[in-house]
């Protein structure tokens, strides 16, 4: 390997957390590269829409079957564990997660079916994370 890029891994590797998420928005500033959704959830995001929809054309039944998920808010003491658990569920970076958790009431997920819902809403609340879901 290169000298010069083996000394950018070096330094690279020995910064924390938050400074390499300054690096990597910097960089994605300077060479004009757009934001990409990734993770579990970022790719059937178009698809989402479309269930709503369905709940909508159908009102007779009464009894709702997709729910739309928010993050209410958060024990102060626990934003560690939710802003990793929101990572992991929503598929974003540290730094969205961060930036998503510390927005709330913030709409975490649209037309998620009941026992996903509540598996949802268990796993941030014994988080110490309050989720509605409407």
């Amino acid at each position: 390997m290169n000298a010069k890029v083996t000394s950018i891994v070096d330094q690279i590797s020995q910064l924390t957390l938050l400074e390499t998420a300054d690096l990597v928005s910097s960089l994605k500033s300077r060479l004009n590269i757009p934001d990409m959704p990734m993770g579990g959830f970022a790719a059937p995001a178009p698809a989402a829409p479309a269930p709503v929809e369905e709940e909508e054309a159908a009102p007779a039944p009464q009894e709702k079957t997709l729910f739309t998920l928010t993050l209410k808010s958060f024990e102060p003491a626990s934003k560690p564990k939710i802003i990793k658990e929101i990572k992991s569920m929503l598929g974003l970076s540290l730094v969205d997660s961060k930036k998503f958790v510390e927005s709330a009431p913030k709409q975490m997920r649209e037309g998620v079916p009941k026992d996903e819902s509540e598996k949802i809403i268990e796993t941030l609340k014994g988080l110490g994370g309050i989720v509605t879901m409407d």
